[in-house]
């Protein structure tokens, strides 16, 4: 990873933030663009950011396609420009109403949702029914390739799924969706064998489908891990998210993605409980602690090993803690960064090595206003 100077300015940003640097995001997004070969083919996923300015800035570039997973992702991704929204997450409960409202409320997007189960499918389209509205939900159908957290496995149960969606006028199956968010293997060759023997089955469906008189609109296929893989596929769109900001975790894992952070947290020593440690004001509720430490490296310290960790506090152990005073700055680079976004009411836009204006981090809210 490039070494990253910090902020000129940081005596007027208080600690804990999160900095997200100008030049670097435009970098991620323009080697996105270059991997994928044409902006018509990214769909990427906005739960990484969660920003106004950074849909706009990738509709600026010709994106006009993303995937969401809240409601609230995909309002704001309509109110700023995106004209095809898909919802990642199966609509279930009041949500299922909420996204049928957006369809009214923005007849220029084309909103679509992942389903793997027929009632679902049923649900939806007495939703969209009794709604009145007079669109239809477009429908890809959530397939498990190996991640088993949802999907349907593609066989005689995705074509099920397919088939109720056929029975319905209030909805337009538009395709599959496949995500293999699983396979952050740092070895490319084993991870390119993986993403591929999963894609086989997501072929072998669609052809299945075709040759049944189904037509198959698109393939979302993978995520950040496996983005580069799939670009390499024609006629498949490719969702990546973290690659706008990227982290830690990645950067550790996935060496060979060009790819560099943009997103560090600002952080302060609050107290030195030891000779070899920092106490820092980087606590859960700061950094995402979801995951086993680190959750976050120091490219400044990076002998630094986490001692604790609570809701206010990060207590650091390192060699140089002698040098440091109370109240000095450190930068870190989160280990999962979309978490990490979403635990800030703001970010402090960095140009040019300072911190010039804040932005709201405003899907990080489950509702704006459906």
């Amino acid at each position: 990873m490039k070494p990253w100077p910090g902020i000129e300015n940081a005596d007027e940003v208080p600690s804990p933030a999160l900095l997200l640097d100008e030049a670097r995001i435009d970098a991620n997004i323009a080697s996105m663009l270059r991997i994928a070969g044409d902006p018509g083919r990214l769909r990427p996923h906005l739960k990484t950011h969660k920003l106004p300015q950074l849909v706009r800035r990738q509709v600026a570039v010709g994106i006009t396609k993303a995937k969401v997973a809240t409601i609230a992702e995909a309002e704001m991704a309509a109110v700023h420009g995106v004209r095809d929204v898909l919802l990642s997450l199966q609509p279930v409960g009041p949500n299922a109403a909420r996204l049928v409202r957006l369809l009214a409320l923005f007849p220029q997007v084309r909103f679509s949702a992942v389903v793997d189960d027929v009632a679902v499918v049923a649900q939806l389209a007495k939703r969209v029914a009794e709604s009145g509205v007079e669109r239809v939900l477009g429908v890809f159908v959530d397939l498990d390739i190996g991640q088993h957290r949802t999907g349907v496995a593609p066989g005689p149960g995705a074509v099920a799924v397919v088939e109720e969606i056929r029975r319905h006028a209030e909805l337009q199956f538009r395709g599959l969706h496949a995500y293999d968010g699983h396979l952050g293997i740092t070895d490319l060759t084993a991870r390119t064998t993986a993403c591929d023997a999963g894609y086989a089955a997501v072929e072998a469906l669609r052809q299945q489908l075709e040759a049944g008189g189904i037509s198959v609109g698109a393939i979302i296929a993978g995520g950040s891990p496996t983005f580069p893989i799939h670009a390499r596929r024609s006629g498949v769109e490719l969702s990546p998210g973290t690659t706008v900001f990227w982290d830690a975790g990645y950067g550790t894992k996935l060496p060979d993605l060009p790819f560099e952070p943009a997103a560090f947290l600002i952080t302060r020593v609050v107290s030195r409980p030891a000779p070899d440690c920092l106490c820092l004001d980087l606590g859960h509720k700061a950094v995402s602690a979801e995951m086993a430490p680190p959750r976050a490296v120091f490219p400044s310290l990076p002998d630094a090993e986490a001692v604790s960790h609570s809701e206010e506090h990060l207590v650091i152990r390192t060699a140089r803690a002698a040098e440091f005073q109370i109240g000095d700055v450190l930068y870190a680079i989160p280990w999962h960064v979309c978490p990490t976004v979403a635990l800030h009411q703001e970010a402090w836009l960095v140009r040019e090595g300072k911190a010039v204006e804040r932005w709201t981090v405003e899907a990080r809210a489950r509702r704006i206003t459906v």
